[in-house]
């Protein structure tokens, strides 16, 4: 995954997940313990508990490496900034020393595991201590931070994100860009200079002085909205990519390379290919997309020129994890969303109804982002449902038809195990 920022990234290739039936409704679904923690951690732990809790019940400890890419690490570093631009407002400082994000970190993982969540996030969503210091970025302090950036032109692109909009015009994102650009060269004039003209060796400065932006935002947010800006930026990157790591395409060439007479052998080879990608992660509609494009330009470079897809009859839905007795794709929505955790048990958003044929790649086509205007999202099925969200439109992302996936009810299939560097 491209995180937003140098907080870290999930890691891509979680262990299978066991068939696994949900604890029975008798069974408590919190945990409850007492989290050990250092006594030498400085930030405010209390006044970040409702977004702690929400954070545990987005990386609970069953689903943290399936829902790694999409909601538990984009939720986990968002908690992180604000926390750390909370302790800022007391300390005027935007960034931990390395002895004390040592801590930090322990404590909040602590604090998650106490309360459900998986015991293993910072290898998960590769967070380390470093992440909670100013890394390369020459400033720290706010007062220093407010005397070179613009700060009622960054609130005013920031303090609301239109979740759909901000990926195309990137209002905020440009923003923090221009924050990050001007404290990293510690010059509030540099900005102007032409983006091609800063030197290779001030980038990873940028990088990580976009950290201190971000946790100044969140400072001057209620953490509530402050959450939810982060993640309406983390998802614009989140959705760029495919997170699925694919195996090696021998047989597939060896397979599909003639067509029109091994149809059979062709479709059960890319039917064992695919369900080595379903074991991975939950993707997103349009994490979806970008995976189809991906393996099908992989195919076609292995001189595979049919398309495999509409062939063997393979939807966008069968690049996600399968649920359920019928086996069926959950795509998670493309917009930034959570998990729900109440007496029923723990449930998530995802489109169990819809089959989006997957898209096999024009040679022509340069991007599957969803600004392009001149790409053809694929055709949109009928709404059966009313609870399908009425505000998104295929300019920028797929539909969403929302079905509750209550994990009490629902038995997951992923079996075997996954060699992400084998021939399938």
């Amino acid at each position: 995954m491209m995180p937003l920022d140098s907080v870290g990234s999930p890691n891509s290739a979680p262990h299978p997940l066991i068939p696994l039936l949900a604890p029975s409704p008798l069974t408590p679904y919190t945990n409850n313990s007492v989290p050990v923690l250092s006594g030498l951690c400085p930030l405010n732990f209390t006044g970040g508990a409702s977004i702690i809790s929400m954070t545990a019940i987005d990386c609970w400890a069953f689903f943290a490496p399936f829902l790694a890419n999409v909601i538990c690490c984009p939720q986990y570093q968002a908690t992180l900034h604000v926390l750390i631009g909370y302790y800022s407002r007391d300390t005027g400082m935007l960034a931990l020393d390395l002895k004390h994000a040592n801590y930090c970190l322990s404590d909040v993982q602590q604090f998650l595991a106490s309360q459900g969540a998986n015991e293993d996030l910072q290898n998960i969503c590769s967070i380390h201590p470093s992440n909670l210091t100013e890394g390369s970025c020459p400033v720290k302090d706010v007062n220093e931070f407010e005397s070179l950036v613009d700060l009622s032109k960054l609130l005013a692109a920031c303090k609301r994100v239109d979740s759909v909009k901000e990926c195309c015009t990137q209002v905020c994102q440009n923003a923090i860009n221009e924050a990050a650009t001007k404290i990293a060269l510690n010059d509030a004039q540099s900005f102007s200079l032409n983006k091609a003209r800063i030197a290779p060796q001030h980038s990873s400065t940028i990088d990580g002085c976009r950290n201190i932006v971000l946790r100044w935002l969140a400072s001057n947010l209620e953490p509530s909205v402050a959450t939810k800006v982060l993640r309406a930026l983390s998802n614009c990157n989140v959705n760029k990519v495919c997170p699925l790591v694919f195996p090696a395409t021998t047989n597939i060439s060896r397979d599909c390379g003639n067509t029109v007479n091994r149809r059979g052998s062709c479709c059960k080879t890319m039917e064992n290919y695919i369900s080595h990608l379903q074991k991975q992660s939950f993707v997103t509609n349009l994490q979806a997309l970008n995976c189809a494009a991906l393996l099908g330009r992989q195919l076609q470079k292995a001189n595979i020129s049919e398309n495999v897809y509409n062939l063997c009859h393979i939807s966008l839905k069968d690049f996600s994890v399968q649920v359920g007795s019928q086996e069926s794709g959950c795509l998670l929505p493309s917009l930034p969303s959570d998990v729900t955790l109440d007496q029923t048990g723990v449930s998530f958003t995802c489109d169990l109804n819809d089959n989006i044929a997957a898209p096999w790649p024009s040679l022509s086509q340069v991007s599957t982002s969803s600004c392009n205007k001149s790409i053809s999202i694929p055709a949109l099925p009928a709404a059966t449902s009313a609870q399908r969200v009425s505000h998104l439109s295929s300019d920028y992302m797929l539909a969403n038809k929302r079905a509750l996936l209550a994990v009490k009810k629902a038995l997951f299939f992923v079996t075997g195990e996954t060699n992400n560097s084998s021939d399938c």
